[in-house]
């Protein structure tokens, strides 16, 4: 997978979350949320932030259960559109990439974090994981 998020500050709030099985997900992979408290790797645009993938799920293990980073500082890609220093970011609609987030993305869980210094298009920035105000 491309545009993984690299750790720069160590996280120190994780959640554990249900993944399927065949589910390949590698450690910095961003996640999305599904129902029930099931994570899954990012791949569209506006969906529920779960986290970062804190450990490597290989396909078809057997394991059923995943470790998820909610904050730290980490590297991460924007998906094209730049964004300013401090400005809330989100999934964006490529695996792994963030786009500036509007007013709805707070309302709809998709926020990831603050940016700590700006972006340009694609990108690697600064995000504070995890922060919203």
């Amino acid at each position: 997978m491309a545009d993984e998020a690299v750790c720069i500050e160590t996280p120190t709030r994780f959640a554990r979350y249900t993944v399927a099985d065949g589910a390949g997900i590698a450690i910095g992979t961003v996640l999305q949320l599904t129902d029930p408290n099931t994570a899954a790797a990012q791949t569209a645009d506006g969906v529920a932030f779960a986290g970062i993938a804190w450990e490597e799920k290989t396909a078809s293990d057997g394991i059923v259960e995943i470790t998820a980073a909610l904050n730290g500082i980490w590297d991460m890609t924007d998906g094209g559109t730049g964004s300013n220093v401090g400005a809330m970011v989100c999934c964006d609609g490529s695996a792994n990439e963030t786009r500036a987030a509007v007013a709805g993305d707070l309302l709809t869980g998709t926020v990831i974090g603050k940016n700590l210094e700006a972006a340009g298009a694609n990108e690697v920035s600064r995000v504070r994981v995890g922060e919203v105000i």
